[in-house]
């Protein structure tokens, strides 16, 4: 844990107090913004993107809750320095309430470590999930993102996040295998949503913005094309050093170098996807309770 951090006690005692100041918005309430992240393979960069996306859109003046939802490769909590005591599943196992594991990361944003927890969720029975749910619905009086780093590929756990989400970042790069992988992904959501489903393209490490330009054009007419899915482009993060120094320091880099490229690529997609039209609603609406029911529901999802 990076010198200085507060204990896990005090920033359990902060984050009660932060929720019991809040909680009075929380009531009839339901405009929390769920946003997945997901890539076609391992390696692009998604996780990173996720993180600092967070930190973007907290810059930017939104609350923001990072869900580490990786069940294979969790890798959030090294990109910014911290050691997690608690995760999901000590929630879903009624040990920890949701102030405990709740970890507060630099720039305000909110970490929830997801962990075994997110298999958990799907193996309790209705009575449970709704207990636990309720539970987690104080995440809409501390947030107005709830922000989730997904695993690589087409699992089904995988993509029961991006259908369960409002919106589904999709991260590719330029390599070939990459973009092959980023289709399999599209064409998988399309087949299980009746191609009914909010996804952005956003290229991760292209050598200028015009490569990453044309590389979502091959994407959106392939999948206009063959899956009857428009997808959106959401911007270009060009290859930055200034990304492996950070990940060395273990810190976000759009923290770490504000006015390097790569931050520079990240606050104008963070600003596109707070600017997109979000007016169509998922049929049971916005909402952490509404995220997590649909979630419950689809875990299990045919990959």
């Amino acid at each position: 844990m990076r010198e200085g951090t507060p204990t896990v006690h005090d920033q359990a005692g902060e984050l009660r107090r932060i929720v019991q100041t809040r909680r009075k918005i929380i009531k009839g309430l339901s405009g929390l913004r769920s946003i997945a992240v997901l890539s076609g393979k391992g390696g692009v960069g998604k996780s990173n993107i996720a993180v600092n996306l967070a930190m973007a859109f907290a810059s930017s003046g939104k609350r923001v809750v990072l869900l580490d939802a990786d069940l294979g490769m969790a890798n959030v909590d090294l990109l910014c320095g911290i050691s997690p005591k608690y995760t999901l599943a000590h929630l879903v196992k009624g040990q920890r309430t949701v102030e405990d594991v709740l970890v507060s990361l630099e720039n305000g944003v909110l970490l929830l470590p997801g962990g075994p927890g997110v298999q958990e969720l799907a193996e309790l029975d209705d009575d449970a999930q709704s207990l636990l749910i309720d539970k987690l619905s104080v995440l809409e009086g501390v947030a107005d993102i709830l922000l989730i780093d997904t695993g690589a590929g087409i699992h089904k756990n995988t993509l029961s996040f991006g259908v369960a989400a409002d919106m589904t970042v999709l991260i590719t790069t330029p390599e070939p295998t990459s973009i092959r992988d980023a289709y399999g992904v599209l064409k998988t959501l399309a087949i299980n949503t009746g191609s009914k489903i909010d996804v952005t393209l956003v290229v991760n490490m292209a050598a200028s913005h015009s490569e990453g330009r044309e590389v979502a054009e091959r994407i959106q007419m392939a999948a206009n094309q063959f899956l009857s899915l428009s997808v959106p482009f959401g911007g270009t993060v060009l290859l930055d050093e200034s990304v492996g120094k950070a990940v060395r320091m273990r810190t976000p880099f759009f923290l770490a170098s504000p006015s390097c490229q790569a931050s520079m690529d990240i606050a104008e997609i963070a600003a596109n996807l707070a600017s997109m039209d979000d007016e169509t609603e998922p049929p049971t609406g916005r909402g952490v309770k509404s995220f997590f029911f649909r979630l419950a529901r689809n875990l299990g999802l045919g990959g």
